[in-house]
């Protein structure tokens, strides 16, 4: 759990130096065995979701965490990493509104970066 609370501080670090809207951060290690948590943010367009992505990836390999999966690169409306402890979620607006995440996964804690 202290290494997915590392993992999870620096991506959202990572989407907030780029500039990342509405980022959340989701405690479901008690409700999902999938991981310990689920990062959520949007960007304003394409571009910017890709260098979001970008951004997670880079700062966590540096920290030593490679992605285990990366599902819809490229496409710049949403992205998810995998990084086993973590889920990142990039959205675009339109998409990050139409999956609402936030509410499919509500049972799960909303956690405040700094205590992370």
């Amino acid at each position: 759990m202290e290494q997915a609370k590392k993992m999870a501080k620096i991506a959202y670090k990572a989407l907030d130096d780029k500039k990342g809207e509405d980022i959340k951060v989701i405690d479901i290690a008690e409700i999902s065995v999938l991981a310990d948590y689920f990062i959520i943010a949007n960007g304003s367009n394409a571009n910017q979701v890709n260098a979001l992505v970008d951004s997670v990836e880079e700062e966590l390999s540096k920290a030593g965490f490679a992605v285990k999966q990366r599902e819809g690169y490229g496409l710049g409306n949403w992205v998810l990493l995998d990084f086993g402890d973590i889920i990142v979620h990039v959205f675009d607006k339109e998409n990050r509104l139409f999956y609402d995440l936030e509410r499919i996964w509500r049972d799960g804690k909303l956690v405040d970066v700094d205590s992370l």
